[in-house]
């Protein structure tokens, strides 16, 4: 395979939902027949559906694998398969006019969901004798499950395009099948040592099965490692993420889209620091192995192709120093630890990382003095009530309360700008917002506010306004056309 000549390229489940924006601004566009190729798309499943066969994102709500682990919803997974056969005939539907075409995709993704059916009505059998723990099979469950939505829409992509006279190829990762379970790498490497990328246009599942087990690291997020290992194994001179939106100085619903202006350049740094804060451009660990082969990665929106996107590399440091972007998390809940006997001890802060790892709670930011340890944490009431009751009695002489805050980070590349904090905090101030705790580091990639929950559009307005707006026409950057003009 040519070195440095092809892109690998993910497109995102809202983006997949339409196919004829992702047609015409992504895979066609204004290309002709030869420029198709030399490229690797890694798709993810359709808008809604992977809620639907595990369990809803925000809400929670239990799809198909949620009921299946709840032992006391007996068969209402089944019925909630049925559904989900009609769901996904329904937008196959939408997609394919030719009845002949329309009948391939309905048994392809049928033939699935009919084999998962049977596979985890055995495993319900299985699990009916005492020797047998349905809960040490639930994560290889869940990967079946998730792996249904990438190969549906990865196949029907393929299928539409191929009636379209495009040479597409499905590239199914997902196992369906698959006797032998190798390491990611491997997999991936024995996938694309059978594709011509000069002819061929490999439609790919984003769920890749291994012996890693994706989900079990990157649970909703193994699309982007999929994504990340495709580049480096195949040696992709960029990787591209397709959104449905650009990746702005703020969010554009809450300061406005004709006050935000998408970022041209930034680095990995600054997109862990958006990662840690649940807004992700991509996820860290994705991040990490193209930042290690040196492919720059860029975020393009699907609806604006005209737009060169964000260039994100490992050296960019922006011209002059400034604040690039406003982000931050709501719900989220700090974990307050004040214990007097923690004063000239080591180890309490151990003590409480290793509560919050036992119960999975990641946390977003902390704080220390002399007998108080914060901890701010993004999860769920009841996680957090569970870490409560465990550090209650492993500081019987303390106190441990938490409240629940927002935080929001102004965020860029060399944030080295005298008085940027006085400048903050009096934005704030004059907003009547109280900064509840402030966290800055040497490095001045960020500085963090901790505020009341209620003002977190306020301060992000507030925070957008004095840090970006005067200065946003000098760095609405458009990136650079190809690494080669960046001086690569």
């Amino acid at each position: 395979m040519s070195s440095q000549l092809h892109t690998v390229e993910k497109i995102g489940g809202t983006s997949m939902s339409n196919y004829e924006a992702v047609r015409d601004n992504v895979i066609v566009a204004d290309r002709s027949h030869e420029d198709l190729y030399q490229r690797i798309f890694v798709v993810s499943a359709y808008a809604g559906v992977t809620d639907e066969l595990l369990e809803h994102k925000k809400t929670g709500e239990p799809g198909v694998y949620a009921l299946f682990a709840d032992a006391e919803s007996d068969w209402a997974w089944g019925d909630d398969l049925t559904k989900l056969i009609k769901f996904l005939t329904d937008i196959n539907g939408d997609l394919f006019e030719d009845p002949m075409l329309k009948q391939q995709a309905d048994q392809f993704i049928t033939d699935r969901i009919e084999g998962v059916r049977g596979c985890l009505i055995d495993l319900q059998r299985l699990c009916s004798y005492g020797q047998f723990q349905l809960e040490e099979h639930l994560l290889t469950v869940r990967e079946m499950l998730a792996g249904i939505g990438e190969a549906h829409s990865a196949f029907n992509t393929a299928l539409k395009l191929q009636q379209e006279g495009i040479n597409a190829r499905f590239v199914d990762l997902t196992g369906w099948r698959d006797t032998e379970l190798l390491p990611l790498d491997e997999k991936l490497k024995q996938a694309f040592d059978a594709v011509d990328l000069t002819r061929e246009l490999p439609i790919v599942t984003g769920y890749a099965q291994c012996n890693e087990g994706l989900m079990r690291t990157f649970d909703r997020g193994y699309s982007e490692m999929t994504f990340s290992r495709v580049a480096v194994i195949t040696d992709a001179r960029e990787a591209v993420i397709h959104k449905e939106f650009h990746l702005s100085s703020a969010d554009p619903n809450i300061v406005g889209a004709d006050k935000v202006v998408p970022l041209g350049r930034t680095n990995y740094d600054v997109a862990d620091q958006l990662a840690n804060l649940g807004m992700e451009a991509i996820h860290p660990r994705a991040g990490k192995g193209l930042r290690q082969a040196e492919i720059p990665l860029r975020v393009m929106n699907t609806f604006e192709p005209e737009h060169t996107g964000t260039l994100i590399t490992g050296d960019y440091i922006s011209e002059k120093p400034q604040v690039e972007i406003i982000a931050g998390a709501k719900g989220v809940f700090a974990i307050e630890v004040f214990d007097q006997d923690m004063q000239g001890e080591p180890g309490s802060d151990r003590r409480i990382l290793d509560v919050l790892s036992r119960f999975k709670v990641r946390f977003l930011a902390k704080d220390t003095n002399a007998n108080t340890i914060t901890h701010y944490v993004g999860s769920t009431l009841k996680h957090v009530k569970r870490v409560v009751n465990t550090l209650k009695e492993e500081f019987s002489t303390g106190e441990v309360t938490t409240r629940k805050v927002a935080i929001v980070s102004a965020i860029g590349s060399d944030m080295k700008v005298p008085g940027i904090l006085s400048r903050s905090v009096k934005s704030l101030a004059d907003k009547e917002i109280s900064v509840l705790a402030l966290h800055q580091s040497m490095r001045q990639v960020d500085i963090q506010f901790v505020i009341d929950e209620e003002d977190y559009e306020k301060a992000v307005i507030a925070l957008h306004g004095v840090l970006i707006e005067p200065h946003n026409h000098e760095y609405a950057i458009v990136a650079a056309e190809s690494p080669a003009e960046l001086g690569d």
